[in-house]
Protein backbone atom coordinates (compact mmCIF):
# COMPACT_ATOMS: atom_id res chain seq x y z
CA UNK A 1 0.00 0.00 0.00
CA UNK A 2 1.20 3.47 -0.85
CA UNK A 3 0.73 6.29 1.65
CA UNK A 4 1.04 10.02 1.18
CA UNK A 5 -0.20 13.11 2.94
CA UNK A 6 -1.66 16.33 1.62
CA UNK A 7 -2.70 19.63 3.10
CA UNK A 8 -6.29 20.71 3.32
CA UNK A 9 -5.98 24.32 4.39
CA UNK A 10 -4.67 24.22 7.94
CA UNK A 11 -5.37 20.49 8.18
CA UNK A 12 -3.47 17.42 6.98
CA UNK A 13 -4.93 14.30 5.36
CA UNK A 14 -3.38 10.84 5.10
CA UNK A 15 -4.21 9.10 1.82
CA UNK A 16 -3.67 5.38 1.37
CA UNK A 17 -4.16 3.43 -1.86
CA UNK A 18 -3.47 -0.13 -2.82
CA UNK A 19 -4.30 -2.90 -5.24
CA UNK A 20 -4.80 -6.62 -5.02
CA UNK A 21 -3.29 -8.84 -7.68
CA UNK A 22 -4.85 -8.33 -11.11
CA UNK A 23 -6.94 -5.39 -9.87
CA UNK A 24 -6.73 -1.68 -10.46
CA UNK A 25 -5.68 0.37 -7.44
CA UNK A 26 -8.29 1.83 -5.14
CA UNK A 27 -8.31 4.36 -2.34
CA UNK A 28 -8.53 2.51 0.99
CA UNK A 29 -8.34 5.43 3.44
CA UNK A 30 -8.61 9.21 3.56
CA UNK A 31 -7.99 10.14 7.18
CA UNK A 32 -7.68 13.46 9.02
CA UNK A 33 -4.46 13.80 10.99
CA UNK A 34 -4.12 15.80 14.17
CA UNK A 35 -1.54 18.57 14.21
CA UNK A 36 1.92 17.00 14.23
CA UNK A 37 0.51 13.46 13.94
CA UNK A 38 2.24 10.94 11.68
CA UNK A 39 0.15 8.81 9.33
CA UNK A 40 1.51 5.82 11.28
CA UNK A 41 -0.46 7.09 14.28
CA UNK A 42 -3.72 7.72 12.44
CA UNK A 43 -6.83 5.97 13.72
CA UNK A 44 -7.08 3.98 10.48
CA UNK A 45 -3.63 2.41 10.47
CA UNK A 46 -4.25 -0.40 13.04
CA UNK A 47 -7.61 -1.24 11.41
CA UNK A 48 -5.98 -1.49 7.99
CA UNK A 49 -3.26 -3.80 9.24
CA UNK A 50 -5.82 -6.06 10.87
CA UNK A 51 -8.32 -6.09 8.01
CA UNK A 52 -5.78 -6.66 5.22
CA UNK A 53 -3.60 -8.94 7.42
CA UNK A 54 -0.48 -6.89 6.70
CA UNK A 55 2.27 -5.30 8.76
CA UNK A 56 4.23 -2.04 8.72
CA UNK A 57 6.54 -3.27 5.95
CA UNK A 58 3.56 -3.51 3.56
CA UNK A 59 3.18 0.29 3.61
CA UNK A 60 5.39 2.63 1.64
CA UNK A 61 5.26 6.34 2.39
CA UNK A 62 5.96 8.58 -0.60
CA UNK A 63 5.94 12.35 -0.27
CA UNK A 64 3.23 13.81 -2.53
CA UNK A 65 5.91 15.72 -4.48
CA UNK A 66 7.67 12.45 -5.29
CA UNK A 67 4.65 10.50 -6.52
CA UNK A 68 4.94 9.25 -10.10
CA UNK A 69 2.20 8.99 -12.70
CA UNK A 70 4.08 5.99 -14.13
CA UNK A 71 2.89 3.83 -11.20
CA UNK A 72 -0.88 3.20 -11.22
CA UNK A 73 -1.28 3.39 -7.44
CA UNK A 74 0.78 6.56 -7.17
CA UNK A 75 -1.13 8.05 -10.12
CA UNK A 76 -4.38 7.38 -8.24
CA UNK A 77 -3.02 9.26 -5.23
CA UNK A 78 -2.05 12.17 -7.51
CA UNK A 79 -5.58 12.18 -8.94
CA UNK A 80 -7.00 12.15 -5.42
CA UNK A 81 -4.87 15.14 -4.42
CA UNK A 82 -5.92 16.95 -7.60
CA UNK A 83 -9.61 16.31 -6.89
CA UNK A 84 -9.22 17.44 -3.26
CA UNK A 85 -7.62 20.68 -4.46
CA UNK A 86 -10.44 21.19 -6.98
CA UNK A 87 -12.95 20.69 -4.14
CA UNK A 88 -11.13 23.23 -1.95
CA UNK A 89 -11.15 25.74 -4.83
CA UNK A 90 -14.88 25.24 -5.48
CA UNK A 91 -14.24 23.57 -8.84
CA UNK A 92 -15.43 20.08 -7.83
CA UNK A 93 -18.70 19.09 -6.21
CA UNK A 94 -18.37 15.29 -6.36
CA UNK A 95 -15.36 13.00 -6.17
CA UNK A 96 -14.80 10.42 -8.88
CA UNK A 97 -12.35 7.92 -7.40
CA UNK A 98 -12.28 4.12 -7.13
CA UNK A 99 -12.81 3.23 -3.46
CA UNK A 100 -12.20 -0.06 -1.68
CA UNK A 101 -15.35 -0.36 0.43
CA UNK A 102 -14.62 -3.97 1.38
CA UNK A 103 -13.45 -3.15 4.90
CA UNK A 104 -17.04 -2.29 5.84
CA UNK A 105 -19.90 -4.63 6.58
CA UNK A 106 -22.67 -4.93 4.00
CA UNK A 107 -24.72 -2.40 6.00
CA UNK A 108 -21.80 0.04 6.34
CA UNK A 109 -21.16 -0.17 2.61
CA UNK A 110 -24.83 0.60 1.96
CA UNK A 111 -24.59 3.66 4.22
CA UNK A 112 -21.33 4.82 2.60
CA UNK A 113 -22.93 4.52 -0.85
CA UNK A 114 -25.95 6.42 0.48
CA UNK A 115 -23.67 9.21 1.66
CA UNK A 116 -22.36 9.62 -1.87
CA UNK A 117 -25.86 10.54 -3.08
CA UNK A 118 -26.10 13.64 -0.86
CA UNK A 119 -25.56 16.62 -3.16
CA UNK A 120 -22.82 19.16 -2.58
CA UNK A 121 -24.08 22.03 -0.42
CA UNK A 122 -26.95 20.05 1.08
CA UNK A 123 -27.38 18.27 4.39
CA UNK A 124 -29.71 15.54 5.60
CA UNK A 125 -30.43 14.07 9.02
CA UNK A 126 -29.34 10.67 10.26
CA UNK A 127 -33.03 9.67 10.21
CA UNK A 128 -33.34 10.66 6.53
CA UNK A 129 -30.21 8.69 5.68
CA UNK A 130 -31.62 5.69 7.57
CA UNK A 131 -34.74 5.85 5.39
CA UNK A 132 -32.64 6.13 2.23
CA UNK A 133 -30.72 2.95 3.07
CA UNK A 134 -33.94 1.04 3.85
CA UNK A 135 -33.49 0.98 7.62
CA UNK A 136 -36.00 3.66 8.71
CA UNK A 137 -35.69 2.99 12.44
CA UNK A 138 -31.93 2.50 12.33
CA UNK A 139 -30.71 6.08 12.64
CA UNK A 140 -28.30 5.09 15.43
CA UNK A 141 -26.88 2.26 13.32
CA UNK A 142 -26.56 4.71 10.43
CA UNK A 143 -24.74 7.19 12.67
CA UNK A 144 -22.38 4.41 13.77
CA UNK A 145 -21.68 3.39 10.16
CA UNK A 146 -21.19 7.05 9.32
CA UNK A 147 -18.54 7.29 12.04
CA UNK A 148 -16.67 4.31 10.58
CA UNK A 149 -16.45 5.86 7.11
CA UNK A 150 -12.78 5.40 6.09
CA UNK A 151 -13.05 8.00 3.32
CA UNK A 152 -13.49 11.27 5.18
CA UNK A 153 -14.22 14.11 2.78
CA UNK A 154 -14.40 11.83 -0.30
CA UNK A 155 -17.52 10.04 1.00
CA UNK A 156 -19.31 13.09 2.42
CA UNK A 157 -20.37 12.00 5.89
CA UNK A 158 -19.94 15.65 6.90
CA UNK A 159 -23.26 16.35 5.12
CA UNK A 160 -25.23 14.39 7.72
CA UNK A 161 -26.40 16.46 10.68
CA UNK A 162 -28.74 16.03 13.62
CA UNK A 163 -32.50 16.41 13.04
CA UNK A 164 -32.49 19.67 15.01
CA UNK A 165 -30.03 21.21 12.54
CA UNK A 166 -27.00 20.96 14.82
CA UNK A 167 -23.78 19.48 13.52
CA UNK A 168 -23.84 16.23 15.46
CA UNK A 169 -20.53 14.36 15.45
CA UNK A 170 -17.67 13.94 13.03
CA UNK A 171 -14.75 11.56 13.32
CA UNK A 172 -12.29 14.20 12.11
CA UNK A 173 -13.59 16.74 14.64
CA UNK A 174 -16.42 19.23 14.50
CA UNK A 175 -14.06 22.02 13.39
CA UNK A 176 -13.40 20.08 10.18
CA UNK A 177 -17.07 19.28 9.63
CA UNK A 178 -17.97 22.93 10.05
CA UNK A 179 -15.14 23.92 7.68
CA UNK A 180 -16.28 21.46 4.99
CA UNK A 181 -19.90 22.57 5.22
CA UNK A 182 -18.83 26.23 5.08
CA UNK A 183 -16.83 25.45 1.90
CA UNK A 184 -20.07 24.13 0.44
CA UNK A 185 -22.05 27.20 1.57
CA UNK A 186 -23.95 25.45 4.37
CA UNK A 187 -24.57 27.19 7.68
CA UNK A 188 -25.52 25.00 10.63
CA UNK A 189 -26.45 25.53 14.23
CA UNK A 190 -23.50 25.12 16.61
Amino acid sequence: MIVTTTSFGQYELALIAGANENESPKIVVVDWLKEGQSWLNSKSFPKLKKYYKIDDSDFEFIDKNSLSIADMTQALLLTTIEQINEYINGERKKFDLPLDLSSGTEFQQRVWKGLQTIPHGETISYATLAQRVNNPKGYRAVANANGKNPFSLIVPCHRVIASDGKLGGYTGGLDKKEHLLALEGVKCKG
